[in-house]
């Protein structure tokens, strides 16, 4: 069984700064054989991709939304993943998700394991 558990949300102010983080656990599982990506989802709107890394750290990509201000690493060390989110915009407020599959990118459907969610929200 494999789970993914997110950390780091909270309520940050306009401009201000977050780092996420995603654990991996599970028997015999590895995340750094996988792609991971994050994702968040607004009240109202559709789970949209926001960043991805390869299973090596060597290739990312991000939403041209977030793009210059949030960083996707990882830690496969630690089987962890960060989203460094900077320079935060109320429209960043959303529950994000981390996920890991075999492909990567920021379409949903390639991702075959999901975390519960961190709720983030951005207000003054």
């Amino acid at each position: 069984q494999v789970q993914l558990v997110e950390s780091g949300g909270g309520l940050v102010r306009p401009g201000g700064s977050l780092r996420l983080s995603c654990t991996a656990s599970g028997s015999g599982f590895t995340l750094g054989y996988y792609a991971s990506g994050w994702f968040r989802q607004a009240p109202g709107k559709e789970r949209e991709g926001v960043s991805w890394i390869s299973n090596s750290g060597r290739t990312s990509g991000y939403a041209g939304s977030v793009n210059e201000r949030f960083t996707i690493s990882r830690d496969n060390a630690k089987n962890t993943v960060y989203l460094q989110m900077n320079s935060l915009k109320p429209e960043d407020t959303a529950v994000y998700y981390c996920a890991t599959g075999p492909a990567g990118g920021l379409d949903r459907r390639e991702y075959r394991f999901w975390g519960q969610g961190t709720q983030v929200i951005v207000s003054s």
